[in-house]
């Protein structure tokens, strides 16, 4: 079997060029797709994805605006704090914020929390209190100063729920 040139692999191999309606097609789709993609980045948000920027990966926080941490919390009923989130009851803290205005329609809802809790470690002390809290830590140049804030943003009582 004999190498064969460049030159020589050109002429065998048959190429076939591209016909001047089939690049202005191809022209024009490339187009649209650059359009569209700079339109959803200058204008878009993430629900336009893929054709606009996810916010998380595409701005940047103010170093000096604080940071909110959100936790869910029960009480029992000798007063002491049980971590609900952080996977506690299968449940991350990124998936339950992004259920956090359903939360603040029905609290009821963290009544469930409690219940899987409940399921999970059944010799601990019964739960008489769900609460959702967030925790405001302020930033100077990026860094915590110390200082932090807790706001109760939805309080249930279990020993009220029918």
């Amino acid at each position: 079997m004999s190498q064969l040139s460049t030159a020589e692999r050109a002429d065998v191999t048959d190429v076939v060029p591209l016909s001047r309606a089939s690049r202005w097609v191809r022209l024009a789709v490339s187009a649209v797709v650059f359009a569209v993609v700079m339109t959803g980045t200058v204008w878009g948000d993430d629900a336009d994805f893929p054709f606009g920027p996810f916010r998380m990966y595409s701005t940047r926080a103010d170093p000096n605006a604080p940071v909110v941490s959100t936790r869910v919390v029960g009480l029992t009923e000798s007063g002491q704090e049980v971590r609900l989130s952080g996977g506690e009851v299968g449940l991350r803290r990124a998936e339950f914020e992004g259920q956090l205005p359903r939360m603040q329609a029905r609290p009821e809802l963290l009544g469930l929390l409690a219940d899987t809790y409940a399921e999970r470690h059944p010799e601990a002390e019964p739960l008489v209190e769900v609460h959702v809290v967030q925790r405001r830590f302020e930033l100077v140049d990026g860094q915590r100063t110390g200082e932090f804030t807790d706001t109760v943003v939805i309080d249930h009582d279990l020993e009220q729920t029918p």
